[in-house]
């Protein structure tokens, strides 16, 4: 095992310490795993809750800030967090307004963000919840009943993000969320397995020449496996089963944003060049991109491979997408 790291206990601590030292501007409480913006509570704004297994950053804790989450709850390694950490979260970022917790559809993530909620509103919070379950590979899997939650993540945190930092109320916050989540749909192709810090060797076996088709963001298996494909190849199965499952969300040549995600370990070199692809296959059939987003956004550790996001657009979308945006790892606008 080869990773840069000092031992497999502290992984999630270490980083966590990192990132307070290089984010001066966020308040990471390493002990208890909670990432909150320093300046939540001043503006009255609705929060914005997420979290979830480590191991898939920038997501959640790269996307806390101005115009995106007030607050997240990473857990160990493929491990969802733990209530206490979601409910400290909603404390820390409550302003009187209320706040949404944005859920991927992983089993763990949705009882444990579902108990947190509960103990929040007795504690006489108002929390709103919202589930991402975009991915169209599988109807269930070994995490999930139901579609996984993947790449719209972002889509729904920014969209939301930036809703409450306008000011809207939690209801209008929530329901702007849930819309994204509807409209997006994503695909997910793996090149190679990732290695978790605790086992130290591949989580799945892929053998050399083959890639799994609809894989996971923890390896979980996909649609099929098969022999390698060229760029071009998988943006047109990839693209051609995401607007499959998006014919029947709006018009078939209705804008998108679009969002081609790296694995953790796909280049970027590779990762623009599959977007052309994917922009290509667009094209050809009449769907135009209103916005595009390129890089490792909703990672598997040291993965190899990508997704593909597709969101149907309308003005509104579009003008909560381009508001100003300030994380560590989303930023734009200001």
């Amino acid at each position: 095992m080869r990773m840069l790291i000092n031992s497999p206990q502290t992984v999630v601590a270490d980083a966590l310490r990192g990132m307070a030292a290089a984010h001066p501007e966020l308040d990471v409480d390493v002990e208890r795993r909670v990432v909150v913006r320093r300046d939540v509570r001043g503006g009255g704004r609705v929060g914005v809750v997420s979290g979830g297994g480590s191991g898939h950053e920038p997501l959640h804790a790269g996307f806390v800030g101005y115009g995106m989450l007030s607050a997240a709850c990473p857990g160990e390694v493929f491990t969802s967090p733990v209530p206490d950490q979601m409910v400290r979260a909603a404390a820390a970022v409550d302003s009187g307004r209320g706040v949404l917790f944005v859920v991927k559809n992983y089993t763990g993530d949705v009882l444990n963000f579902e108990m947190a909620a509960e103990l929040a509103e007795e504690d006489g919070l108002r929390i709103e919840r919202v589930l991402v379950d975009d991915d169209v590979a599988v109807t269930d899997s070994l995490y999930t009943a139901g579609r996984r939650g993947t790449g719209a993540t972002l889509f729904v945190e920014k969209v939301a993000g930036a809703a409450a930092e306008e000011g809207a109320p939690l209801e209008r916050v929530a329901a702007l969320a849930r819309r994204v989540n509807e409209s997006s749909r994503s695909f997910g192709v793996a090149l190679s397995a990732c290695t978790t810090p605790a086992k130290g060797s591949p989580t799945f076996d892929l053998p050399d020449g083959e890639l799994e088709l609809g894989v996971g963001i923890h390896g979980e298996p996909g649609r099929e496996r098969g022999p390698m494909m060229s760029a071009r190849e998988i943006a047109e199965v990839s693209v051609g089963v995401v607007l499959e499952e998006l014919a029947q969300v709006g018009p078939a040549d209705g804008p998108v944003l679009a969002l081609v995600n790296g694995m953790g370990a796909t280049p970027l070199l590779e990762l623009y060049g599959f977007h052309a692809e994917v922009a290509r296959v667009l094209a050809g059939r009449g769907v135009p991109v209103a916005r595009a987003l390129v890089g490792n956004y909703v990672t598997s550790l040291d993965m190899a491979g990508c997704s593909v996001t597709l969101c149907r657009a309308d003005e509104e979308l579009l003008r909560l997408w381009d508001a100003p945006v300030q994380t560590a790892a989303l930023r734009w606008g200001r």
